[in-house]
């Protein structure tokens, strides 16, 4: 990193957390003030030991992950680093402790010279609503002008609803991401493919859309011969409906990633069996999980449970996810050898008599 980043407008926002449903935002939001936006690399295994070296060892690997990056992004001679408070996004529905305290924990663990851009999201309390939380984004670069904010937000939302609608498609998350942020759109994938078993992956972004948490469990279904589904591609009306097919009510801030999503796809006759990913020692996901294992019992729904943490085996994780598909596999074929018996033509056997004769 060269030292003229220290006159030019600039922010360095890690690779973790919101960063995998809001970066089209910040991006859009931030390229049209003339900020320049500076992104972490992808996420490795240095990455992973950098942020679990800093922080205490029940910390859930995605903070681990995300607090690599912020020491990555320093490394790097970033000085100004993009942190936001994410406390509550409608009233009394609230993120986890972790997230809301992301930018302290940030500031008491990294001892280094740098600037904290902390602006705070709180739709429980007055005044920290989702312009306040702009302004304060901006505050540090001397922009205060309202409508300046207000026209940035909309170039902001004009990437973050094209990436959205890819993603609703069916468009993968990293074409998604890489075509909207050259401000195109598309909707179609090329060399589509038909899939014999379809599966809903219920989980967090952060935790399946980065490679090294994931272990790409993307590729590795597709390998396999399986089509994924995942909250990507359902509308917020449809995660709460899902929500009502679990007799639940919307507390955490990412339910409808979890909960909302599951009640949708037990209810999908499509959708052969259904997979969750969380991270080891997270509060939330354990409740809402056991709540969609429950529920997967009552729909008949064969469910397979992953929890990943930095010393996940991948030989262990695959292992999972082939004898998972293979059974899929085999309770198909069995459903539809027992529907083509149904449907096959009776075809009376009328000489019966002359064989008896013989």
């Amino acid at each position: 990193m060269t030292s003229s980043l220290t006159d030019e407008k600039y922010i360095g926002i890690p690779r973790g957390m919101s960063y995998y449903e809001h970066y089209p935002f910040w991006y859009g939001f931030f390229n049209a003030l003339g900020i320049k936006v500076i992104l972490s690399d992808k996420t490795t295994k240095q990455t992973v030991s950098k942020g679990a070296a800093l922080v205490v060892t029940e910390t859930c690997l995605p903070i681990k992950i995300f607090v690599g990056h912020v020491v990555e992004l320093l490394e790097k001679g970033v000085k100004r680093i993009f942190v936001p408070s994410l406390q509550s996004i409608a009233p009394k529905i609230y993120n986890c402790s972790k997230i809301r305290g992301l930018p302290d924990l940030i500031r008491n663990i990294i001892k280094e010279d740098f600037e904290l851009i902390e602006p705070t999201l709180d739709k429980s309390e007055k005044n920290h609503g989702f312009y306040d939380l702009l302004k304060g984004s901006v505050k540090c670069f001397g922009i205060t002008d309202f409508e300046i904010i207000r026209k940035a937000s909309k170039e902001g939302w004009k990437l973050y609803n094209n990436f959205h609608t890819m993603m609703r498609n069916g468009i993968s998350y990293k074409d998604a991401l890489k075509n909207a942020l050259l401000g195109k759109i598309i909707l179609k994938e090329e060399n589509s493919t038909e899939y014999p078993i379809n599966v809903a992956l219920v989980a967090h972004g952060y935790d399946v859309f980065d490679d090294q948490a994931s272990m790409k469990i993307f590729d590795k279904l597709k390998k396999m011969g399986v089509k994924v589904y995942s909250s990507c591609q359902l509308t917020d009306e449809q995660k709460i409906e899902g929500l009502s097919a679990l007799n639940q009510k919307m507390y955490w801030a990412n339910e409808l990633d979890m909960t909302g999503t599951a009640g949708h796809y037990l209810k999908d006759n499509n959708i052969d069996g259904m997979i969750t990913v969380n991270s080891f020692g997270c509060g939330p996901d354990s409740l809402m999980i056991e709540k969609i294992v429950r529920k997967a019992k009552e729909y008949n729904k064969p469910l397979l449970c992953l929890t990943i943490d930095e010393h996940t085996g991948e030989a262990g994780f695959v292992t999972r996810l082939e004898a998972f598909v293979d059974m899929l596999y085999r309770k198909k074929r069995i459903i539809q050898s027992n529907i083509s018996k149904t449907n096959a033509t009776f075809v009376p056997k009328t000489n019966i008599c002359d064989t008896v004769l013989q």
